[in-house]
């Protein structure tokens, strides 16, 4: 069973950016209930056209939150901490990241509505489409990091590299999972059982080549 991904994905980029966003509904939101530097360890983008952001907080801010904020109950804990779903309307960062076929993976609200973003674009060219937007609507942005795929000769193919790839920056690996194989083989132009049956041939080889490795060693 092989796996193809549409031609725009040639070659992806991982980038995190820091922007001070004062449109952001959830920090205004959550600024209002004494809650500040947050802990955005999630974002997604329903079809609904409204924007989820799961927040991590420990068990004394839950309880400055009122039930009918908490739009998703409890996703793990982590060291304490709960992480809590919320769900607004999208602001305008947001949406000009998601409009160039991009996914966004988590974010950190810092202070004074500064807010770093993490997410993955399938090219350079929608890398700078979408910090040719932002400074356009008067946002200053920071580039912090951005690293492309670049494939290695080796144990897997091409494919198979670039797919994991995704899966690490993405945080499919990441508990709890930032990005699932439904959602990544949308992103991809695949199916989720192509990309399943790749994943778990690469895996195969992978293990395969590290015990090798280890016998060999002996």
């Amino acid at each position: 069973m092989g796996i193809k991904m549409t031609d725009i994905w040639a070659k992806p980029y991982h980038v995190i950016i820091e922007v001070e966003n004062r449109e952001c509904r959830i920090i205004k939101k959550c600024a209002k209930l004494g809650l500040k530097n947050l802990r955005v360890t999630d974002i997604r983008a329903p079809k609904t056209g409204s924007i989820k952001h799961l927040i991590e907080l420990s068990s004394e801010q839950v309880k400055k939150i009122p039930e009918d904020e908490k739009i998703v109950a409890s996703r793990g804990k982590n060291k304490g901490k709960q992480s809590l779903w919320f769900e607004s309307k999208g602001c305008e960062v947001c949406k000009t990241i998601l409009s160039r076929d991009a996914f966004l993976i988590s974010g950190k609200s810092i202070e004074n509505f500064i807010i770093t973003y993490s997410f993955i674009v399938p090219t350079f060219e929608a890398y700078r489409k979408i910090i040719t937007a932002l400074e356009k609507t008067g946002h200053e942005v920071k580039v912090l990091k951005k690293g492309s795929f670049e494939p290695r000769t080796g144990i897997l193919t091409k494919k198979q590299e670039k797919t994991f790839w995704l899966l690490l920056k993405g945080g499919f690996f990441e508990y709890p999972r930032k990005v699932g194989l439904k959602e990544l083989s949308t992103k991809i132009g695949t199916s989720p059982s192509a990309l399943s049956e790749m994943t778990r041939r690469g895996t195969r080889r992978l293990l395969e080549n590290y015990f090798e490795e280890k016998a060999s060693q002996k």
